[in-house]
């Protein structure tokens, strides 16, 4: 085929090597970006030790930054355990108002039918 001596040719495991994506645990990633932060080495140094791609660890380290300001990254989930546990008790709160309006809804509508019925 034309494209083939275009591109070269491909057998399936080089195609499926390529399109492996690395992807790193929570731990690893709070690491990496406390090694810059804390820990005084510059990102191309830390890139070199953990074999780590200049634009991730670089996201890594302002991801952390912000959530130790209090932010999360919009789009981003929290990767600092602190952080997390900040979005758990902000969605149980989200529920609790939930199930609050549901409870003043109910009450309005038994309280209405209890009227109806006593006349």
């Amino acid at each position: 085929m034309i494209l083939d001596t275009f591109f070269g040719r491909y057998d399936d495991a080089q195609l499926e090597a390529k399109s492996v994506r690395k992807s790193y645990s929570k731990e690893h990633k709070i690491q990496a970006a406390e090694m810059v932060l804390d820990g005084g080495q510059s990102v191309p140094e830390v890139c070199e030790i953990l074999g780590i791609g200049r634009t991730a660890l670089r996201r890594w380290v302002d991801q952390v930054r912000q959530e130790r300001e209090g932010k999360v990254p919009a789009g981003a989930k929290a990767i600092t355990p602190e952080q997390r546990r900040i979005e758990e008790l902000e969605s149980l709160v989200r529920q609790k108002d939930r199930d609050i309006e549901i409870l003043k809804k109910a009450s309005a509508l038994l309280l209405r039918d209890s009227k109806d019925r006593s006349r």
